[in-house]
């Protein structure tokens, strides 16, 4: 993939006004990052667990006193509902604490089970980490990866979304607070020529991506190519199912918010409704009632909670798919329009009659859209819900047992019994399929990063 602008710039969705631009780096800020973040990694590797886990709190301080600084620029780069993007920063807060008090007890030696052996694992950094991140969560999808990737001894070097420019500079500031050694952490405004290049260089050890399936095909191969370790967290489509046990307030509740949260633009969220038909015309019903209850609006306002998508570009190919769809058979039964006016909003929308072979169904659909699929019964949901390319994660409402049963014929990463999908330091994260492979968060995504050692002593 080539990159054929010079620079990149940041639009604020909500006005369509130009916040930023800058160029891409060229090859000796290239350079300067990596010999900054290589340097550093031998003098952060070098310090004790003990101090790494002192400066992650250092961290969650620095996060706490700048909170509105860091919610408002979220707000206006990328669109989110301002109480959603302080709901984001403390979680990226909590993050810190945990990993800092839980950290340190899961990167100490392991005695072995060998009998009769004196032999133990370690837990050893790789080094500089170079890390591809999205705009959709501007901090948790940084912080989720690097706060375990610092806390292990390995340098994080990111090349953040080019529209959150202010987000990552943050960041890097907030790091550089914290007394992190200067290239602990470190961003750089790469292009997809620069990114390659980081990728070959020898210095980086490793490479983390949270993006689309295509970035998937593009960095996995190139990671493969120069034999380095790689984690990719990609697109979904996930499954929400409705079974005729479920509770209806319930699942319509969790349903809007788990499809609508940060203006639908979430790889773990429901987007295909997979109502099993006793419940569906009464589910149809009062979701579309709910939905309809939505503000969209002025991210800036506490009352709103859709704010526009966050680049215009994003919101012509969710039309496109809506649009598809709707020529599919399927029918709109609320929204379907892009919302007149200099912003980037787009109606809160309902399609049912969606059937496997519709664009809704097939593609992901990253934006305010609900899609809507009737099943016969529970084993109908099922084979719908894995009839797809991705498996971030799924939800199932309904009687337990039932559920439970369901769940371990997921083909996905995650699965949520009457609840909706969600991220937690405490457990791991990621897919399966075309959502990706590895983990993050829990011990699962602290060991992803680390050189996993046998150390024998005395072996007979």
């Amino acid at each position: 993939m080539t990159t054929t602008n010079t620079q990149t710039s940041a639009t604020n969705p909500a006005t369509g006004e130009i916040l930023s631009s800058r160029p891409y780096a060229s090859q000796a800020d290239i350079e300067q990052a990596i010999s900054q973040a290589a340097s550093a990694s031998k003098i952060w590797a070098d310090t004790p667990l003990a101090q790494r886990a002192a400066a992650i709190i250092r961290l969650a301080s620095v996060l706490e006193n700048q909170a509105q600084t860091l919610a408002q620029t979220i707000t206006r780069e990328m669109g989110k509902p301002i109480r959603q993007a302080r709901a984001e920063v403390a979680k990226c807060i909590n993050l810190c604490h945990w990993y800092a008090e839980h950290g340190p007890l899961m990167l100490a030696n392991q005695p072995t089970q060998v009998p009769g052996q004196q032999a133990e694992i370690a837990f050893r950094p790789l080094g500089v980490i170079l890390a591809v991140m999205p705009w959709n969560f501007p901090l948790w999808q940084v912080l989720r990866g690097a706060v375990p990737m610092l806390l292990t001894g390995n340098t994080y070097l990111l090349k953040h979304a080019p529209n959150v420019p202010a987000s990552a500079g943050l960041l890097v500031q907030a790091f550089l607070d914290a007394d992190f050694p200067i290239g602990a952490f470190a961003e750089i405004n790469a292009s997809n020529e620069g990114v390659s290049s980081l990728i070959a260089d020898p210095r980086v050890a490793a490479v983390a991506l949270t993006g689309s399936a295509r970035a998937g095909e593009a960095i996995g191969s190139q990671a493969g190519k120069a034999l380095k370790k790689c984690v990719l967290e990609l697109g979904g489509s996930d499954p929400f199912i409705v079974l005729n046990s479920a509770d209806l307030d319930d699942a319509v509740n969790a349903g809007v918010a788990g499809r609508f949260q940060n203006t639908g633009q979430v790889c773990a969220a429901a987007k295909r409704f997979i109502v099993e038909e006793g419940i569906a015309d009464a589910f149809i019903e009062k979701f579309v009632a709910a939905t309809s209850k939505l503000v969209v609006g002025n991210p800036k306002d506490e009352q709103t909670d859709i704010g526009p998508m966050a680049r215009f570009d994003l919101r012509d190919e969710l039309h496109r798919q809506v649009a598809e769809t709707i020529q599919q058979g399927a029918t709109c039964i609320l929204g379907g329009e892009k919302l007149p006016g200099e912003g980037n909003f787009y109606a809160p929308t309902i399609l049912t009659g969606v059937t496997p072979a519709m664009t809704a169904f097939q593609e992901e659909m990253f934006g305010p859209v609900a899609a809507i699929t009737i099943a016969r019964d529970a084993e109908h949901a099922l084979e719908l819900a894995n009839l797809s390319q991705y498996g971030l994660s799924a939800t199932i409402y309904g009687e337990e047992r039932l559920a439970l049963q369901l769940a371990e014929k997921l083909e996905c990463g995650g699965v949520f019994i009457n609840g909706y999908s969600a991220s937690d330091p405490r457990v791991p994260f990621g897919g399966v399929k075309r959502s990706g492979f590895g983990r993050e968060l829990s011990h699962f995504g602290l060991y992803e990063f680390c050189n996993i050692q046998t150390v024998w002593k005395n072996r007979h």
